[in-house]
C-alpha cells in the first residue's frame, strides 16, 4: 500500500463488496472495507478520493449506488381513491411480532448508517433498532426509556459500536441516562473479534478525555471502526445474541394470528 494508487482495480473490487451485501452500504462502510483489505490508507485524502471515484462511476452508470442517511425527498403518502387506500391498509397490516415474547429485544447500533442493514436483517421479527449517531440527545433517550416501560416487560438491549475511547463510553453513557434495561449485551467491537477478523486498526486520540481509562483498560490508545466488520459476520453476532432472549414458539403464535387477521381484512374489504 505505497506509491501511486491504481483506481481502477479498487473500484472494481469496491463494487464487489457493494454487490456482496443483501443490504444499502453507506459510502462509510465501503470504505473502511477497503481500509481492512490494505488498498488504501485510512486517512481523509483516501476517503475524498473514494468518495469521487465511486461517484464518477456512478454517473458513468458503472457502480451500484450507495445509501445516504441524511438525504431523502419528504412527501405525506396521498391515494386515488378510497379503494387504493384499504388495498394499501391490507398489504402493510402486522401485528406486532414480539407481542407474546418475555422479554423486549432493542437492537442498538452507534452508526445510523447501519440501521438499514439490522432493519433488514431483523425486521420481520418486529425487533426495534435504535441508533445513537454518537451521544444522543437527551429528547432520544427519553423517547427510549418511555417505550421501554411502555413495552411493560423487562427490557434487554444488544449494542454494537467502535472499539475507540469514545465508542465504549457511547453506550455507557446511554445506558446509565436511559436507566430502563434489565440487561445489556454489546455484541461489537471487543478485542478479540479485531484480532479474529484483522480489523485495520488507526491511532487513538490522546487528546479524548476518555483515553486515559482507556489505555489502562486495554494497553493502548487505538481506534477500530465497526463498518470495517463484514455484514455477514455482524449479522451472525446479533443473531447469536438475540438466540438467548427470543422465543421462537411465541414469534409463531403472533404469526398465526397476524394470518388469521389478513384473511378476516381481505374479506371485508372484498365485501364492502
Amino acid at each position: 500500500m505505497s506509491g501511486r494508487l491504481s483506481w481502477p482495480p479498487i473500484i472494481e473490487r469496491a463494487r464487489r463488496i457493494v454487490d456482496s451485501y443483501d443490504t444499502g452500504v453507506t459510502l462509510r462502510q465501503l470504505f473502511y472495507r477497503l481500509v481492512a483489505e490494505l488498498w488504501f490508507p485510512n486517512n481523509v485524502t483516501s476517503y475524498k478520493r473514494l468518495s469521487d471515484r465511486t461517484t464518477r462511476a456512478r454517473e458513468a452508470g458503472e457502480f451500484p449506488d450507495l445509501i445516504d442517511q441524511g438525504s431523502r425527498i419528504h412527501r405525506q403518502a396521498g391515494w386515488d381513491n378510497p379503494d387504493q387506500l384499504l388495498s394499501a391498509a391490507a398489504a402493510q397490516y402486522r401485528r406486532d411480532r414480539t407481542e407474546h415474547q418475555d422479554v423486549s429485544v432493542y437492537l442498538g447500533v452507534e452508526k445510523h448508517g447501519m440501521v438499514e442493514q439490522l432493519s433488514e436483517w431483523f425486521g420481520e421479527l418486529g425487533l426495534p433498532v435504535v441508533p445513537l449517531g454518537g451521544y444522543a440527545s437527551h429528547t432520544f433517550k427519553q423517547d427510549v426509556s418511555y417505550d421501554v416501560r411502555a413495552g411493560g416487560r423487562p427490557a434487554v438491549l444488544l449494542y454494537a459500536g467502535d472499539f475507540d475511547p469514545s465508542g465504549e463510553d457511547i453506550d455507557r453513557d446511554f445506558i446509565a441516562k436511559t436507566g430502563c434495561w434489565s440487561k445489556v449485551v454489546r455484541v461489537a467491537l471487543s478485542p478479540e473479534q479485531i484480532l479474529e477478523h484483522d480489523l485495520p486498526e488507526a491511532m487513538g486520540k490522546a487528546a479524548d478525555s476518555r483515553a486515559a481509562g482507556f489505555m489502562a483498560r486495554h494497553g493502548r490508545l487505538v481506534q477500530v471502526e465497526l463498518d470495517a466488520l463484514p455484514p455477514d459476520v455482524l449479522q451472525a453476532l446479533f443473531r447469536d445474541a438475540l438466540a438467548e432472549f427470543w422465543d421462537v414458539s411465541a414469534y409463531e403464535r403472533s404469526l398465526e394470528q397476524e394470518r388469521l387477521d389478513l384473511a378476516d381484512l381481505a374479506q371485508r374489504i372484498g365485501t364492502r
